[in-house]
């Protein structure tokens, strides 16, 4: 039996990893407290808490601390199994989808050199996204969701980085719907989920805050 204590986040609105967190316990309903951390002056509780990798998302529950979004995924559907399920009941199900739940780290990795990089490193990141997401878009298939017509455990972890889509766009000058058009219907049919729609942030916004930190760091 879980404990009624409620459990905390450590986030950052802008972090597509900690919005896994987020969705997560949105859709299990699980009440919780929000702590916003500030990338540039990490709080001691962050640092005390992931003293190994010193970043969010970070959940505390009953005075213990999980780290690493995906990981955290996984206790929020052990601790809370009477919520409505993120994962499958079936062994390989499960397997699978912490494997397609795993590589889609790989679009965020390329993300970040298509707004970080310029001329063949960014040409070479377009082509490696298009080829990650028409990935996704085999295992999609015709399916509603990864999980069929259940929302869970590929959709929450890959769906954050589509609020990224916009900037990766608009940095790098291609269309991710011409490329994957699957996948932009998907991340729509995820977008009219409250769980989801609460979660991510503007594209807009995201941009910007792109923006502030090419300029911080002289990436323009």
């Amino acid at each position: 039996m879980a404990s009624s204590n409620r459990p905390v986040l450590l986030s950052l609105w802008i972090s597509p990893i900690s919005q896994r967190v987020r969705i997560a316990l949105a859709e299990k309903a699980v009440e919780y407290e929000y702590k916003e951390e500030d990338v540039f002056n990490k709080s001691e509780l962050l640092l005390k808490s992931n003293p190994v990798h010193k970043k969010v998302p970070v959940l505390i529950h009953n005075s213990r601390t999980i780290c690493e979004s995906l990981v955290i995924m996984e206790y929020i559907e052990e601790v809370w199994p009477d919520k409505v399920k993120i994962q499958s009941s079936d062994p390989y199900q499960r397997a699978q989808a912490r494997f397609w739940a795993e590589f889609s780290n790989k679009v965020c990795e390329c993300g970040h050199r298509l707004w970080q990089k310029k001329g063949e490193e960014q040409e070479a990141a377009k082509k490696e996204m298009i080829e990650k997401l028409k990935l996704f878009e085999t295992e999609l298939g015709d399916k509603k969701y990864f999980g069929g017509d259940v929302f869970g455990f590929v959709d929450i972890a890959l769906v954050p980085f589509t609020s990224w889509f916009y900037t990766y766009e608009t940095c790098a000058n291609f269309s991710i719907e011409e490329g994957a058009p699957k996948i932009v219907a998907w991340a729509k049919r995820c977008m009219q989920r409250e769980s989801v729609a609460k979660s991510l942030t503007e594209p807009g916004k995201v941009y910007e805050f792109v923006c502030f930190l090419k300029k911080r760091f002289g990436l323009e």
